[in-house]
């Protein structure tokens, strides 16, 4: 498995989501601006709305930014255990202990992308090769970590 592709693909999907909410933003800055008046508090109220919102996308860009800062600080070294930045391969599927993100197709593998404080992942942690775990009554055998 290629994990510097895997990485690039990441890196790619969350560079999308953060210029998708910084336009968000200033889309919904700019429909505040247009809601200026000297009509009294109904604008006033619209207007408070639309801070909210401004600040709820903030949040959650805040949060892909985290997700980026941590994405830079993965390395494509082959992995000898479960831990960040680790692909493990289990007889169940192939799992990148990342960034909670979206699936990756890639090579005709589906890779889930995982948290690391996600339960599978503090599952696994600090397991090799060959080693069984068990989530919610169901077991895995890890065969492979890239």
């Amino acid at each position: 498995m290629k994990k510097e592709e895997i990485l690039n693909i990441l890196r790619n999907k969350i560079s999308e989501k953060i210029l998708t909410f910084e336009n968000l933003i200033a889309e919904t800055r700019a429909s505040s601006n247009d809601t200026k008046s000297s009509m009294g508090d109904k604008y006033e109220t619209g207007r408070e709305m639309l801070q909210q919102e401004i600040n709820n996308l903030q949040v959650q860009l805040n949060e892909v930014l985290k997700q980026r800062d941590f994405l830079k600080s993965l390395s494509a070294k082959p992995s000898a255990k479960a831990e960040k930045g680790a692909l493990v391969k289990t007889d169940k599927g192939l799992f990148y202990i990342s960034v909670s993100l979206s699936n990756i197709d890639l090579d005709g593998n589906k890779i889930f992308c995982i948290s690391p404080d996600s339960p599978l992942a503090k599952v696994l942690e600090g397991k090799s090769e060959s080693e069984g775990i068990s989530l919610n009554n169901v077991n895995h055998k890890i065969l492979n970590i890239f």
